[in-house]
């Protein structure tokens, strides 16, 4: 049962990264949030009008609710007096409250927790089975998940340059020929079709964590949008394991935990990926100055040491250059170390690998 549990986990979150990407550089990261919680709407609507919540009208009617909260956000964003995270933060508590008080009234009596929902019941996907010709292949949520993973590769490699164009430049797209709203709209029944299916198993607060956390942690080593799909569904799978691994030793919520190491995943990403982590940027910035300070040591020295001894002696050259002692001892250190320098009766002289090295470094610049 452990490794079915692993494989839905591995199989919603490939399908909610893959497609993310496109939510994250179209900006769109608060519609997930938006989505994910209004279609609960919809669902609760199909089920007045078809109470079975076996009915496959209900992914339906979630769908086209999760396109009405799209049409609701971007019309108040057309009015221009609202932004888009202002119109998200109206429509989605609205859609969703309406939900929650129709449950309450309506449907009291019938098993649709709004937890399982929002949090999902991960431990549990693995006990509903499918069978075909009365044969028992295996948990729904599995196959449900790896339907939902295809459609998605599908849909990414058939319209793959129409989603390029139009997420990157719209009016380009126009010229073109490719239809921004219908290529958009298509987008939006993908987000909504994958959200609704993985309500039952991961709940709607981890499908938001998948689709925007592996998508903006790729995105901090690269802007290919190739790569980004990739390197989001690998970063997907390894947040999926990872935490996984640590719910069932500490015996906690799984999809909580996937979650937050989604977070954890991307914070350690951007502070220490080596192409553009904030410490290795503050890292290349110090290094960059204490390389710049030395080279003004250097050039002092090559201009004073044929005419001037006042002017490189070790107890004056602070005074000359306005540096504190510390910071003058520091770099003659490190330039003696390095043999670019050479202390001559505490008179500091370039040595022959410190001229050549002055040399390239001022041509360098010129």
């Amino acid at each position: 049962m452990g490794i079915n549990i692993l494989l839905i986990a591995l199989v919603t979150s490939l399908a909610c990264s893959i497609i993310g990407v496109f939510l994250v550089v179209r900006k769109m990261s608060m519609m997930t949030d938006a989505i994910s919680h209004t279609v609960l709407l919809g669902i609760v609507l199909t089920f007045l009008l078809v109470p079975n919540l076996d009915s496959p009208l209900l992914i339906f009617g979630a769908i086209l609710m999760g396109l009405i909260t799209v049409t609701l956000i971007e019309s108040l964003v057309k009015t221009k007096k609202v932004n888009e995270d202002a119109a998200t933060g109206v429509v989605f508590p609205l859609l969703f409250s309406i939900a929650i008080i129709i449950i309450t009234l309506f449907i009291s009596d019938v098993h649709m927790d709004v937890d399982a929902v929002l949090l999902g019941k991960l431990e549990l996907a693995s006990i509903e089975k499918l069978f075909v010709f009365g044969v028992n292949i295996g948990p729904k949520s599995l196959y449900i998940g790896l339907l939902v993973l295809v459609i998605n590769i599908l849909f990414i490699i058939i319209f793959f340059k129409e989603l390029k164009i139009v997420s990157f430049d719209s009016p380009l797209a126009k010229v073109l020929g490719i239809s921004p709203i219908i290529i958009h709209y298509l987008l939006m029944v993908i987000v909504s079709f994958t959200a609704v299916t993985s309500f039952s198993s991961v709940g709607s607060v981890l499908v938001v964590a998948l689709m925007i956390g592996p998508a903006i942690t790729a995105m901090q080593f690269t802007k290919d949008l190739k790569y980004t799909i990739i390197y989001s569904a690998i970063i997907a799978a390894f947040n999926t394991i990872i935490g996984y691994i640590i719910a069932i030793n500490i015996n906690v919520t799984i999809s909580g935990v996937i979650a937050t190491t989604t977070l954890v995943t991307f914070i350690l990403v951007l502070l220490f990926n080596p192409i553009s982590g904030i410490l290795f940027k503050v890292y290349r910035r110090a290094k960059q100055k204490n390389e710049f300070a030395f080279l003004i040591l250097l050039i002092h020295i090559f201009n004073h040491q044929n005419n001037n001894e006042d002017e490189i002696r070790i107890t004056n050259i602070h005074n000359e250059l306005n540096w504190s002692e510390n910071k003058i001892n520091f770099f003659i250190k490190l330039g003696i170390k390095e043999e670019y320098l050479i202390n001559k009766n505490d008179l500091i002289f370039l040595t022959d690998k410190g001229r050549k090295f002055h040399d390239q470094k001022i041509k360098s610049i010129t």
